[in-house]
């Protein structure tokens, strides 16, 4: 079965707010088991629902993963909540939505997050460092926020002007 396809800058459906999950379903279990699987094949280290087309408050992130099965250890969070923020930090950011562009965010430096596994368990988890980055910006896109929302709006327009041409580009390859 092909993997899902991740949905690109300017989509409007990574603008959504995402909605939370009631019930852990067995459609809820595959879509987390897709998710992996696009992560670690694009690859990245974090992927959220409306990334591949599903607008429910769900993330996959694994900030350590190496190449071999053995070294991947995917976190997966329902309804995830950041209930605790401390400090300040930048990263530099890159996104699987967000093609060819990265940027320095400002983001919470230490931070907890309160969420579900997929067998309803709580989750609590203080993180820091590019962890802590990578689960704020996956929550942010959980509310329709993307990382290039963060920055200056002189670059966020310079981005969308080259994705416009890129896009346009691709069009005419399509149609030439």
């Amino acid at each position: 079965m092909p993997l899902r396809e991740v949905v690109l800058f300017p989509d409007p459906r990574l603008k959504l707010v995402s909605k939370p999950i009631g019930e852990i379903t067995d459609e809820i279990r595959m879509l987390a088991a897709d998710m992996i699987e696009v992560m670690y094949d694009e690859p990245g280290i974090g992927l959220a629902a409306p990334q591949v087309g599903a607008s429910v408050r769900m993330f996959v992130i694994d900030t350590e993963w190496s190449d071999d099965e053995v070294g991947r250890h995917p976190t997966v969070v329902l309804n995830p909540e950041i209930s605790e923020r401390e400090g300040r930090i930048t990263w530099d950011e890159g996104c699987l939505s967000v093609p060819d562009y990265n940027a320095v965010v400002e983001r919470d430096a230490k931070i907890t997050l309160r969420g579900l596994d997929l067998e309803g368990k709580p989750i609590v988890e203080r993180a820091e460092g590019l962890r802590a980055v990578c689960i704020q910006h996956e929550v942010d896109h959980l509310d329709g926020i993307l990382f290039i929302d963060r920055i200056s709006r002189l670059k966020r327009s310079l981005y969308v002007k080259k994705r416009r041409k890129q896009l346009a580009e691709e069009a005419a390859e399509r149609h030439g």
